[in-house]
């Protein structure tokens, strides 16, 4: 965010609790908004909302309001159900007037991060950027699928693979295992950059694939297709947005099995973070859509 032209970007430590609140109103002093578009449903961002002085304070619908949300706002967005994070997102825009749909971010990739990236893909051999973790571990699949994953990208589409992540030893854990998995060689990034060389790295990418987690977004941020893994987490609530053909969406299996009912049943934001429930995404699954993906004329 702080890549974007004309955008303050105060970055609050949600760790320090009530001193970040008092931190925060000292930072903003005096300051008055016109509006507070309060999109985010917990408790801890209502009480750092609360620093923010301005009369609007425009929050989501009662239905919608979780974590009491509703207390800390006097305008509502309209109510809709079952729908994209990004679409709910939209309703604010209507709330404030807005009903154009331009799907754009304009985030400058900087000389320096696509010094990185070019250097990284060099030409213009098809890459396949494997982001193997999310922040939960139980959305994440087995480095041995991921391996194979790698391993048809090689041997069937002649593919450079790149390992890409954060430096949490997780992730460094989960990419020294798809390299020892692997039958081919690759590229391990995990942990040797910044968010916005991964970004260079993905707008020069022919293809993401990842669990449900922000790099997902990112890709989508650059206009790179997202193979996205999702079992924990319904994709139609939360998967890439333009990116939704090429998920494997194992959510419906995992409702039946875990919940003992269709997903249509559920709540909308039902997570199914259970152990084993990444397994029921099968590596097949995954290679056909990464070979759709590659044969798709648009």
């Amino acid at each position: 965010m702080e890549l974007i032209d004309g955008v303050e970007f105060i970055t609050v430590d949600k760790r320090a609790g009530l001193a970040a609140r008092r931190g925060l109103r000292r930072r903003l002093g005096d300051r008055r908004f016109d509006v507070l578009l309060h999109m985010q449903l917990s408790l801890r961002a209502s009480f750092i909302s609360s620093a923010v002085r301005a009369p609007i304070r425009l929050g989501f619908d009662l239905a919608r309001a979780r974590e009491l949300q509703w207390l800390f706002t006097n305008a509502r967005i309209a109510p809709r159900t079952r729908e994209h994070v990004l679409d709910s997102f939209l309703g604010f825009l209507d709330a404030l007037g807005i009903h154009e749909r331009a799907l754009r971010w304009d985030i400058p990739l900087t000389p320096a991060t696509l010094e990185y990236s070019q250097a990284l893909i060099p030409d213009a051999r098809p890459t396949l950027i494997i982001s193997p973790c999310s922040s939960h571990s139980r959305r994440n699949w087995r480095p041995a699928d991921y391996a194979a994953v790698a391993n048809h990208a090689v041997g069937r589409h002649g593919m450079r693979v790149i390992l890409a992540g954060g430096p949490s030893a997780m992730e460094r854990d989960v990419g020294a295992a798809i390299e020892q998995s692997a039958r081919v060689s690759l590229v391990n990034q995990i942990g040797r950059d910044t968010l916005p060389q991964m970004l260079a790295l993905l707008s020069r990418a022919t293809a993401l694939l990842a669990p449900d987690s922000g790099p997902a977004h990112m890709a989508t941020m650059v206009g790179t297709p997202v193979i996205g893994l999702y079992a924990a987490t319904n994709p139609e609530r939360s998967g890439p947005y333009l990116s939704r053909q090429w998920c494997v969406n194992a959510y419906p299996q995992a409702a039946l099995r875990f919940r003992g009912r269709p997903a249509e049943e559920l709540p909308w934001t039902e997570k199914i973070e259970e152990p084993g429930v990444m397994d029921l995404i099968e590596v097949a699954q995954v290679t056909a859509k990464l070979d759709e993906l590659l044969a798709y004329e648009p």
